[in-house]
Protein backbone atom coordinates (compact mmCIF):
# COMPACT_ATOMS: atom_id res chain seq x y z
CA UNK A 1 0.00 0.00 0.00
CA UNK A 2 1.50 3.09 -0.97
CA UNK A 3 2.36 5.38 1.87
CA UNK A 4 0.94 9.34 1.28
CA UNK A 5 3.46 12.25 2.62
CA UNK A 6 1.89 14.14 5.16
CA UNK A 7 1.32 18.03 4.80
CA UNK A 8 3.43 20.54 6.56
CA UNK A 9 1.39 21.85 9.58
CA UNK A 10 1.85 25.20 8.50
CA UNK A 11 1.05 25.06 4.70
CA UNK A 12 -2.24 23.34 6.14
CA UNK A 13 -2.77 26.39 8.44
CA UNK A 14 -1.92 28.29 5.21
CA UNK A 15 -4.59 26.10 3.10
CA UNK A 16 -7.38 26.64 6.29
CA UNK A 17 -6.52 30.54 5.92
CA UNK A 18 -7.22 30.52 2.17
CA UNK A 19 -10.34 28.65 2.38
CA UNK A 20 -11.86 31.08 5.10
CA UNK A 21 -11.16 33.86 2.67
CA UNK A 22 -13.07 32.23 -0.04
CA UNK A 23 -16.09 31.62 2.50
CA UNK A 24 -15.64 35.22 3.36
CA UNK A 25 -16.28 36.07 -0.16
CA UNK A 26 -18.92 33.75 -0.28
CA UNK A 27 -20.30 35.02 2.81
CA UNK A 28 -20.69 38.54 1.24
CA UNK A 29 -22.32 37.49 -1.84
CA UNK A 30 -25.10 35.26 0.15
CA UNK A 31 -25.65 38.91 2.58
CA UNK A 32 -25.67 40.63 -0.45
CA UNK A 33 -28.42 38.20 -1.98
CA UNK A 34 -30.39 38.35 1.34
CA UNK A 35 -30.84 41.69 1.17
CA UNK A 36 -32.20 41.87 -2.50
CA UNK A 37 -34.62 38.66 -1.25
CA UNK A 38 -35.99 40.63 1.21
CA UNK A 39 -36.77 43.97 -0.83
CA UNK A 40 -38.08 41.72 -3.36
CA UNK A 41 -40.28 40.20 -0.84
CA UNK A 42 -41.54 43.37 0.56
CA UNK A 43 -42.32 44.39 -3.29
CA UNK A 44 -44.10 41.40 -3.80
CA UNK A 45 -46.05 41.78 -0.59
CA UNK A 46 -47.11 44.98 -1.53
CA UNK A 47 -47.74 43.93 -4.99
CA UNK A 48 -50.13 41.05 -3.68
CA UNK A 49 -52.20 43.58 -1.25
CA UNK A 50 -52.82 45.95 -4.66
CA UNK A 51 -53.95 42.57 -6.24
CA UNK A 52 -55.98 41.41 -3.25
CA UNK A 53 -57.70 45.17 -3.05
CA UNK A 54 -58.95 44.65 -7.00
CA UNK A 55 -59.95 41.42 -6.24
CA UNK A 56 -62.13 42.46 -3.54
CA UNK A 57 -63.31 45.41 -6.11
CA UNK A 58 -64.05 42.92 -8.89
CA UNK A 59 -66.34 40.59 -6.46
CA UNK A 60 -68.44 43.37 -5.24
CA UNK A 61 -69.47 44.54 -8.33
CA UNK A 62 -68.59 41.90 -11.14
CA UNK A 63 -71.59 43.03 -13.73
CA UNK A 64 -69.40 46.08 -14.19
CA UNK A 65 -66.14 44.13 -15.40
CA UNK A 66 -66.10 41.64 -19.00
CA UNK A 67 -64.89 37.98 -18.09
CA UNK A 68 -61.04 39.08 -19.69
CA UNK A 69 -60.86 41.62 -16.74
CA UNK A 70 -62.19 38.92 -14.23
CA UNK A 71 -60.01 36.31 -15.59
CA UNK A 72 -57.08 38.74 -15.86
CA UNK A 73 -57.34 39.64 -12.33
CA UNK A 74 -57.25 36.10 -11.00
CA UNK A 75 -54.84 35.05 -12.57
CA UNK A 76 -52.42 38.32 -11.68
CA UNK A 77 -53.57 37.28 -7.96
CA UNK A 78 -51.75 33.52 -8.22
CA UNK A 79 -49.08 34.89 -9.91
CA UNK A 80 -48.67 37.23 -7.07
CA UNK A 81 -48.89 34.36 -4.76
CA UNK A 82 -46.79 32.28 -6.82
CA UNK A 83 -43.81 34.34 -6.60
CA UNK A 84 -44.11 35.49 -3.59
CA UNK A 85 -44.01 31.76 -2.24
CA UNK A 86 -41.17 30.74 -4.00
CA UNK A 87 -39.35 34.03 -3.50
CA UNK A 88 -39.46 33.10 0.69
CA UNK A 89 -38.56 29.80 -0.58
CA UNK A 90 -35.51 31.57 -1.59
CA UNK A 91 -34.88 33.72 0.98
CA UNK A 92 -35.25 30.68 3.65
CA UNK A 93 -32.77 28.38 1.52
CA UNK A 94 -30.23 31.41 1.77
CA UNK A 95 -30.72 31.92 5.59
CA UNK A 96 -29.99 28.13 6.22
CA UNK A 97 -27.10 28.37 3.49
CA UNK A 98 -25.39 31.77 5.94
CA UNK A 99 -25.91 29.44 8.87
CA UNK A 100 -24.21 26.75 7.48
CA UNK A 101 -21.25 28.39 6.37
CA UNK A 102 -20.93 30.24 9.61
CA UNK A 103 -20.56 26.85 11.34
CA UNK A 104 -18.04 25.96 8.74
CA UNK A 105 -16.12 29.06 9.23
CA UNK A 106 -15.73 28.29 13.19
CA UNK A 107 -14.64 24.97 11.78
CA UNK A 108 -11.91 26.41 10.11
CA UNK A 109 -11.08 28.90 12.64
CA UNK A 110 -10.48 26.04 14.99
CA UNK A 111 -8.80 23.55 12.44
CA UNK A 112 -6.09 26.72 11.45
CA UNK A 113 -5.61 27.36 15.22
CA UNK A 114 -4.83 23.60 15.80
CA UNK A 115 -2.12 23.77 12.94
CA UNK A 116 -0.48 26.82 14.00
CA UNK A 117 -0.23 24.80 17.01
CA UNK A 118 1.18 21.99 15.74
CA UNK A 119 3.61 23.61 13.36
CA UNK A 120 4.80 25.85 16.46
CA UNK A 121 5.33 22.41 18.32
CA UNK A 122 7.12 21.09 15.67
CA UNK A 123 9.34 23.64 15.25
CA UNK A 124 9.78 23.25 19.35
CA UNK A 125 10.87 19.65 18.54
CA UNK A 126 13.71 20.39 16.35
CA UNK A 127 15.29 23.00 18.45
CA UNK A 128 15.04 21.18 21.61
CA UNK A 129 14.49 17.47 20.99
CA UNK A 130 10.87 17.44 23.06
CA UNK A 131 7.46 15.85 21.90
CA UNK A 132 4.65 18.07 21.44
CA UNK A 133 1.97 18.02 23.77
CA UNK A 134 -1.79 18.30 23.71
CA UNK A 135 -2.32 17.66 19.76
CA UNK A 136 -0.54 15.48 17.12
CA UNK A 137 -0.29 16.21 13.30
CA UNK A 138 -2.34 12.80 12.73
CA UNK A 139 -5.56 14.26 14.04
CA UNK A 140 -5.14 17.27 12.09
CA UNK A 141 -5.13 15.02 9.02
CA UNK A 142 -8.18 13.03 10.33
CA UNK A 143 -10.30 16.38 10.81
CA UNK A 144 -9.25 18.05 7.63
CA UNK A 145 -9.75 14.15 5.53
CA UNK A 146 -13.21 14.00 7.53
CA UNK A 147 -14.67 17.61 6.72
CA UNK A 148 -13.42 17.17 3.12
CA UNK A 149 -15.71 13.39 3.15
CA UNK A 150 -18.64 15.09 4.77
CA UNK A 151 -18.34 17.89 1.67
CA UNK A 152 -18.56 15.62 -0.64
CA UNK A 153 -21.36 13.90 0.82
CA UNK A 154 -23.17 16.88 1.38
CA UNK A 155 -22.27 17.86 -2.91
CA UNK A 156 -23.67 14.44 -4.05
CA UNK A 157 -27.19 14.53 -1.71
CA UNK A 158 -27.84 18.80 -2.93
CA UNK A 159 -27.26 17.25 -6.79
CA UNK A 160 -29.54 14.47 -5.94
CA UNK A 161 -31.94 16.07 -4.11
CA UNK A 162 -33.03 19.80 -3.98
CA UNK A 163 -30.85 20.68 -6.96
CA UNK A 164 -32.70 18.57 -9.23
CA UNK A 165 -36.11 19.50 -7.70
CA UNK A 166 -35.69 22.78 -8.06
CA UNK A 167 -34.29 22.40 -12.05
CA UNK A 168 -37.93 20.69 -12.63
CA UNK A 169 -39.72 23.69 -10.61
CA UNK A 170 -38.34 25.83 -12.74
CA UNK A 171 -39.33 23.54 -16.19
CA UNK A 172 -42.56 23.88 -14.92
CA UNK A 173 -42.85 27.24 -14.54
CA UNK A 174 -41.62 27.82 -17.60
CA UNK A 175 -44.44 25.47 -19.43
CA UNK A 176 -47.06 27.35 -17.42
CA UNK A 177 -45.79 30.14 -18.55
CA UNK A 178 -46.01 29.76 -22.10
CA UNK A 179 -49.42 28.19 -21.85
CA UNK A 180 -50.80 31.16 -20.22
CA UNK A 181 -50.59 32.77 -23.94
CA UNK A 182 -51.58 29.76 -25.43
CA UNK A 183 -54.26 27.61 -23.22
CA UNK A 184 -55.04 29.65 -20.00
CA UNK A 185 -57.60 27.00 -18.61
CA UNK A 186 -54.82 24.77 -18.89
CA UNK A 187 -52.27 26.75 -17.79
CA UNK A 188 -54.91 27.57 -14.37
CA UNK A 189 -54.46 23.54 -14.15
CA UNK A 190 -50.67 23.75 -14.54
CA UNK A 191 -50.44 26.14 -12.23
CA UNK A 192 -52.16 24.23 -9.50
CA UNK A 193 -49.75 21.23 -10.03
CA UNK A 194 -46.66 23.73 -9.96
CA UNK A 195 -47.64 24.82 -6.31
CA UNK A 196 -48.25 20.92 -4.97
CA UNK A 197 -44.46 20.60 -6.83
CA UNK A 198 -43.22 23.62 -4.80
CA UNK A 199 -44.84 22.56 -1.71
CA UNK A 200 -43.10 18.95 -1.85
CA UNK A 201 -39.64 20.45 -3.05
CA UNK A 202 -39.79 23.01 -0.24
CA UNK A 203 -40.56 20.15 2.63
CA UNK A 204 -37.34 18.22 0.88
CA UNK A 205 -35.55 20.90 1.34
CA UNK A 206 -36.31 21.62 4.86
CA UNK A 207 -36.00 17.73 5.38
CA UNK A 208 -32.25 18.44 3.63
CA UNK A 209 -31.51 21.21 6.16
CA UNK A 210 -33.30 19.30 9.15
CA UNK A 211 -30.87 16.33 7.99
CA UNK A 212 -27.74 18.62 7.41
CA UNK A 213 -28.02 20.70 10.92
CA UNK A 214 -30.91 20.26 12.99
CA UNK A 215 -31.90 23.77 14.54
CA UNK A 216 -33.66 21.84 17.35
CA UNK A 217 -30.10 20.34 18.66
CA UNK A 218 -28.94 24.22 19.32
CA UNK A 219 -32.25 24.81 20.83
CA UNK A 220 -33.89 21.89 22.59
CA UNK A 221 -30.68 19.55 23.13
CA UNK A 222 -30.40 16.20 21.86
CA UNK A 223 -33.50 13.95 23.12
CA UNK A 224 -36.26 16.45 21.78
CA UNK A 225 -34.18 15.92 18.10
CA UNK A 226 -33.83 12.49 18.43
CA UNK A 227 -37.58 11.84 19.01
CA UNK A 228 -38.45 14.36 16.30
CA UNK A 229 -36.33 12.45 14.07
CA UNK A 230 -37.94 9.34 15.03
CA UNK A 231 -41.08 10.75 14.11
CA UNK A 232 -39.71 11.85 10.84
CA UNK A 233 -38.34 8.26 9.95
CA UNK A 234 -41.11 6.33 10.78
CA UNK A 235 -43.64 8.40 8.60
CA UNK A 236 -41.25 8.62 5.66
CA UNK A 237 -39.77 5.10 5.36
CA UNK A 238 -42.53 3.08 7.12
CA UNK A 239 -40.44 1.36 10.03
CA UNK A 240 -41.77 1.28 13.24
CA UNK A 241 -39.92 3.30 15.19
CA UNK A 242 -39.08 3.41 19.20
CA UNK A 243 -37.01 5.66 20.97
CA UNK A 244 -35.91 5.16 24.88
CA UNK A 245 -33.67 7.41 27.14
CA UNK A 246 -32.47 6.81 30.42
CA UNK A 247 -30.39 9.61 32.43
CA UNK A 248 -30.03 13.34 32.02
CA UNK A 249 -26.43 14.13 31.99
CA UNK A 250 -25.48 17.38 30.47
CA UNK A 251 -23.63 17.14 27.06
CA UNK A 252 -21.25 19.24 25.42
CA UNK A 253 -22.28 20.37 22.12
CA UNK A 254 -20.21 18.52 19.87
CA UNK A 255 -20.89 14.96 21.49
CA UNK A 256 -24.75 15.61 20.77
CA UNK A 257 -23.95 16.20 17.29
CA UNK A 258 -22.11 12.86 17.36
CA UNK A 259 -24.80 11.32 18.74
CA UNK A 260 -27.63 12.40 16.57
CA UNK A 261 -25.10 11.75 13.39
CA UNK A 262 -23.79 8.59 14.89
CA UNK A 263 -28.32 7.47 14.84
CA UNK A 264 -29.03 9.62 11.89
CA UNK A 265 -26.19 7.01 9.81
CA UNK A 266 -27.29 4.14 11.29
CA UNK A 267 -31.05 4.51 10.86
CA UNK A 268 -30.01 5.46 6.78
CA UNK A 269 -28.29 2.40 6.90
CA UNK A 270 -31.68 0.48 8.13
CA UNK A 271 -33.67 2.23 6.24
CA UNK A 272 -31.21 1.37 2.78
CA UNK A 273 -30.71 -1.71 3.28
CA UNK A 274 -32.16 -3.75 6.52
CA UNK A 275 -35.62 -4.53 4.83
CA UNK A 276 -36.44 -4.02 8.79
CA UNK A 277 -40.13 -3.43 9.98
CA UNK A 278 -39.02 -2.47 13.70
CA UNK A 279 -36.48 0.03 14.80
CA UNK A 280 -35.28 0.25 18.45
CA UNK A 281 -33.31 3.25 20.03
CA UNK A 282 -32.05 3.72 22.79
CA UNK A 283 -29.68 6.24 24.48
CA UNK A 284 -27.80 6.09 28.37
CA UNK A 285 -26.04 8.96 29.80
CA UNK A 286 -24.15 8.15 32.35
CA UNK A 287 -21.95 10.06 34.58
CA UNK A 288 -18.44 9.20 32.40
CA UNK A 289 -20.26 8.24 29.11
CA UNK A 290 -22.58 8.21 26.53
CA UNK A 291 -24.01 5.25 25.02
CA UNK A 292 -25.92 5.09 22.35
CA UNK A 293 -27.54 1.55 20.81
CA UNK A 294 -29.70 0.94 17.22
CA UNK A 295 -31.39 -2.25 17.03
CA UNK A 296 -33.41 -3.05 13.90
CA UNK A 297 -34.88 -6.76 12.79
CA UNK A 298 -33.96 -6.42 9.44
CA UNK A 299 -32.08 -8.81 7.04
CA UNK A 300 -28.70 -8.43 8.81
CA UNK A 301 -25.27 -8.91 7.48
CA UNK A 302 -22.05 -10.29 7.50
CA UNK A 303 -19.94 -8.28 9.73
CA UNK A 304 -16.72 -8.76 8.64
CA UNK A 305 -17.10 -8.70 4.66
CA UNK A 306 -19.48 -5.78 5.29
CA UNK A 307 -16.68 -3.50 7.22
CA UNK A 308 -13.77 -4.79 5.06
CA UNK A 309 -15.90 -3.55 1.97
CA UNK A 310 -16.27 -0.27 3.81
CA UNK A 311 -13.05 0.36 4.71
CA UNK A 312 -11.42 -0.16 1.52
CA UNK A 313 -14.18 2.31 -0.19
CA UNK A 314 -12.88 4.58 2.67
CA UNK A 315 -15.90 7.64 1.45
CA UNK A 316 -18.61 5.29 2.72
CA UNK A 317 -21.02 5.69 5.98
CA UNK A 318 -20.15 2.99 8.05
CA UNK A 319 -16.22 4.12 7.52
CA UNK A 320 -16.63 7.59 8.26
CA UNK A 321 -18.77 6.79 11.33
CA UNK A 322 -16.16 4.82 12.78
CA UNK A 323 -13.24 7.40 12.14
CA UNK A 324 -15.43 10.28 13.92
CA UNK A 325 -16.07 8.28 17.14
CA UNK A 326 -12.60 7.21 17.30
CA UNK A 327 -11.46 10.65 17.02
CA UNK A 328 -13.47 11.10 19.57
CA UNK A 329 -11.98 8.00 22.07
CA UNK A 330 -14.85 6.15 21.78
CA UNK A 331 -15.68 2.59 20.60
CA UNK A 332 -18.78 1.56 18.19
CA UNK A 333 -19.50 -2.25 17.92
CA UNK A 334 -21.61 -4.05 15.49
CA UNK A 335 -23.62 -7.86 16.26
CA UNK A 336 -25.31 -8.58 12.89
CA UNK A 337 -25.54 -12.10 10.93
CA UNK A 338 -27.41 -13.07 7.83
CA UNK A 339 -31.53 -13.27 8.73
CA UNK A 340 -30.89 -11.91 12.24
CA UNK A 341 -31.16 -8.05 12.37
CA UNK A 342 -28.63 -5.77 13.53
CA UNK A 343 -27.64 -4.26 16.77
CA UNK A 344 -25.24 -1.36 16.69
CA UNK A 345 -23.56 0.43 19.94
CA UNK A 346 -22.05 2.92 20.23
CA UNK A 347 -20.05 4.10 23.22
CA UNK A 348 -18.86 7.95 23.58
CA UNK A 349 -16.55 9.60 26.78
CA UNK A 350 -17.65 12.60 28.45
CA UNK A 351 -14.03 13.69 29.76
Amino acid sequence: MPTRAIPNPAQMADEAEKERAQLESEAREIDILIKQTTGEIDKLQQRQTEVAARLRQLDANLEAYSREDIKSAYLNSQDAQLRLFMMRGQLEQLQNKQRVMQRYRGQLDRVGTMARQLAEASSSVLLSGNAPRGIDQQSIIQIVEAQELERQHLSRQMHDGPAQSLTNLILQAEIVERLFDTDPAKAHAELSNLKAAANSTFQRIRDFIFDLRPMMLDDLGLIPTLKRYGQTFESKHHISTHLTTQGETALPAHLEVALFRSVQELMNNVARHAHASHVQVALELQHDRAVVTVEDDGSGFDVESVLAAAHQRGSSGLANLEKRIQMLRGRIQFQSGTGRGTKVRVELPLA
